[in-house]
């Protein structure tokens, strides 16, 4: 049984049938079809830039607010590697802060000692699908004049304080459709921003700086072949066979969240006696976790199995797991670029030591669930 699986129906078949018989296929109607339905998804007053992947959208936003060689950007160790890279990608550095134990999301609270003058965005990273402390760390940013870009990967859809994650008072939010996101267009991500600078910038930036993209000058009144680069860009546009699929998964993203709220409910209720550690949940009742993931922590208080062993009991019995995250301290690059050492930041260190991420995904059946269900079960006793 795999971790993870995408759920791609005869809408979304379609959708890249008539987009391969249209004989257009890089970014146009669709890609625009798709940036307008996910803004007025998120809510108004936003835009939305759609790219080939979350990291593209996260090196744009950075690029966008500013971010140059030398400066300072904070963000969690408790991340995939592409959060902290694109901050490399500038020759700025990443400062990361340890997470908080309850929600694995960045501490807010030591947030303010990692500041110093070089610092200028924060990169707040919503784990799992569960809010970051937003009202903290704007507050924090406002008082320090810096950008906020919410790495927002797993928060689709997450509401902090009844908002929808994305329609926030930062400066940007990146969405990521990755395959086993909570929908997909099997690579791909999306922009948004309420600052309309931000968004044209990033529409330059994700072509090669040019200022007008091929299906403007298509469908244009001037010049077909005319055109201006105005600034080094990158090649990071999202094509409409990908954006056919997104227009589909988009309209279904509230079904696929129905069907993930009820799989962690059942584990929520299946698991409450065993020697685990839930995920974290909010307890505002007007926020929402997007379950993206599923992350249960070995009680090392009441079992001494050890995390890989509980996985290896799992892979045994056919049920594919995985781990979410290696904290980036550890990786060598990071741990010999920054002369960081494991105990640096003990809490995301501790989480990822006892942690398990169990399949959740909206193609699972009932007996799909019970499979897991037992399986857990069976590896306790």
């Amino acid at each position: 049984m795999p971790f993870a699986l995408p759920d791609i129906g005869e809408d979304e078949i379609n959708e890249v049938v008539h987009s391969l018989r249209s004989g257009w296929l890089t970014t146009g109607i669709k890609a625009r079809q798709f940036e307008k339905e996910f803004a007025e998804f998120i809510g108004p007053d936003v835009e939305a830039v759609a790219v080939n992947s979350a990291t593209a959208g996260l090196h744009l936003a950075l690029e966008a607010v500013g971010i140059s060689q030398g400066d300072e950007v904070i963000t969690t160790p408790y991340t995939f590697t592409a959060t902290a890279e694109v901050i490399r990608y500038f020759g700025a550095h990443p400062v990361f802060v340890d997470i908080d134990p309850n929600t694995y999301n960045l501490d807010p609270d030591k947030l303010e000692l990692a500041i110093t003058p070089k610092t200028k965005a924060i990169i707040p990273v919503h784990f799992g699908g569960y809010s970051c402390e937003m009202d903290k760390i704007m507050e924090i940013a406002r008082a320090y004049n810096l950008r906020i870009i919410e790495d927002a990967a797993h928060a689709l859809p997450t509401h902090y304080k009844g908002k929808l994650v994305g329609s926030l008072d930062t400066d940007a939010a990146v969405f990521s459709f990755y395959a086993t996101k909570t929908i997909t267009t099997g690579e791909g991500g999306m922009i948004v921003t309420k600052d309309r600078n931000i968004a044209a910038r990033c529409r330059t930036m994700r072509l090669h700086g040019i200022n007008r993209d091929v299906f403007d000058r298509y469908t244009s009144s001037r010049p077909a072949w005319y055109y201006e680069v105005v600034a080094p860009g990158y090649k990071y546009n999202l094509t409409d066979i990908a954006a056919s699929i997104g227009i589909h998964q988009l309209r279904k993203c509230m079904s696929f969240y129905e069907k993930r709220k009820d799989i962690a409910r059942i584990y929520n209720e299946e698991f409450k006696n065993l020697p685990l550690i839930l995920p974290p949940q909010p307890d505002d009742p007007d926020s929402t976790h997007s379950w993206h993931l599923y992350v249960v922590g070995m009680d090392q208080a009441s079992t001494s199995m050890s995390r890989n062993d509980f996985v290896q009991k799992l892979f045994d019995m056919g049920i594919g797991c995985s781990v979410h995250f290696i904290p980036l301290h550890l990786h060598p690059y990071w741990s010999s670029m920054y002369n960081y050492k494991p105990e640096d930041f003990p809490v995301a260190l501790s989480v990822y030591e006892r942690s398990v991420s169990l399949p959740i995904y909206t193609k699972m059946s009932d007996s799909d669930i019970a499979r897991v269900v037992d399986a857990v079960k069976a590896a306790f006793r």
